[in-house]
């Protein structure tokens, strides 16, 4: 069970400096708050590519750690995030993931999944640092409820990874103590041992194991043990229809590993990324955003078909986390059409609080005109919420 570490306080009021109590967490997990105060002016005082660190350490497994907060973001290539980073021993083998207090429910006592999960890397002073650096969108932040009274607080979970040859005072073999059952089904998954059942998608064939599947997804169940066949032919092979290859494959790495590396959409660009970042990058960048936000929304979808509830709330928050102008109607028909209500919440708040320019190229989306025609009633809510702009 994870051990309390203490806590860092971010006082934005008075001179942005931070305090970290002296609370040492004496096993290999131990979790530490953040609390920021003040963060509007944080975000004011605090340029890309400045932090501010905790001025004392905290300690989990024995080593001693450092808090950077980058209100504006680390570097030009996250300007508009929240980036995060711990700083620890270079020698430590470590796993290190950040999340809002909210979300700690889901997250699992010993074992840190992929999501929110920090990347290891050295930066250009020698220091060993584990960060986002796309934590959270700082629009994301503050159409939440996470932010209160200017003020939110967020949890970082460490899991210190001792070598597998070491033992612990009690003899026990550490590695036994920690879980790699994710790590045992992805091996099962891509050495494809013992499997009974191929898919058809887009025209690539994915090799999978009934059982796995049938534990995994109520649909599955249905379609693999139950009286509902989809599009099996003679070979036996089942044909996925209305999906891309690419979704599928996230949507088996899920179900056997319990995580999704490839939905964090590199959050974590490294050291050497902070380099000036040229006109035609940018171009790219938004281009690969483009096509990453429609991965996503499909994933989205191929969640909620096989009814799982765990990656649909995952995709869920990416989206929210992730509304531009371009994107907010698609996304908002598809939390329409999928029955999310904090996703449709989430995207009509944002539409609520943009310029009448921006609503213009709302308005111009290829979305807006799927709204107005299939979903009218959703239509008329952001019309009210519209108007109760007017009135203010």
């Amino acid at each position: 069970m994870s051990s309390f570490s203490g806590v860092s306080i971010v006082d934005g009021y008075d001179r942005c400096y931070c305090k970290t109590s002296a609370v040492e967490a004496g096993t290999d997990s131990g979790y530490h708050l953040l609390m920021v105060n003040g963060y509007s002016r944080t975000k004011k005082e605090k340029p890309t590519g400045m932090s501010i660190t905790s001025s004392r350490v905290f300690v989990v497994g024995g080593h001693a750690w450092l808090l950077e907060y980058y209100p504006n973001g680390k570097n030009p290539n996250c300007a508009d995030f929240i980036s995060l980073c711990v700083q620890g021993d270079g020698k430590v083998n470590a796993r290190i993931s950040f999340s809002l207090v909210d979300q700690v429910e889901k997250q699992m006592p010993m074992y840190i999944r992929a999501t929110n999960r920090a990347c290891r890397f050295v930066d250009s002073h020698g220091n060993v640092l584990w960060g986002i650096n796309k934590f959270l969108k700082r629009d994301a932040l503050e159409r939440s409820a996470n932010l209160k009274g200017d003020s939110f607080t967020i949890r970082c979970d460490i899991m210190v990874c001792k070598d597998p040859s070491t033992e612990d005072p009690g003899g026990h073999d550490t590695k036994v103590l920690l879980s790699d059952m994710d790590r045992h089904f992805n091996i099962l998954l891509q050495t494809k041992v013992g499997a009974d059942v191929t898919f058809e998608v887009s025209g690539e064939t994915f090799s999978a194991h009934r059982c796995v599947l049938a534990a995994r997804s109520k649909v599955f169940m249905t379609q693999l043990f139950g009286p509902m066949k989809e599009g099996t032919t003679t070979s036996g092979v089942i044909h996925i229809k209305d999906m891309g290859a690419n979704v599928f494959r996230a949507l088996l790495r899920f179900i056997y590993t319990d995580s999704c590396p490839e939905i964090e959409k590199d959050f974590t660009e490294e050291a050497e990324e902070m380099s000036q970042v040229l006109e035609e990058g940018q171009e790219d960048e938004t281009i690969e955003d483009e096509m990453w936000l429609q991965w996503l929304q499909d994933l989205f979808v191929a969640a909620d078909r096989y009814d799982l509830q765990r990656l649909k709330c995952i995709c869920e928050m990416q989206l929210s986390d992730n509304i531009g102008v371009r994107s907010v109607m698609s996304t908002l028909a598809l939390a329409e059409q999928h029955d999310c209500q904090g996703l449709k919440e989430a995207c009509l708040k944002f539409i609520q609080v943009q310029s009448s320019s921006c609503l213009q190229t709302v308005t111009a989306t290829d979305g807006w005109d799927h709204v107005v025609s299939t979903y009218p009633s959703v239509l008329k809510e952001l019309v009210v919420k519209l108007g109760s702009n007017q009135q203010k």
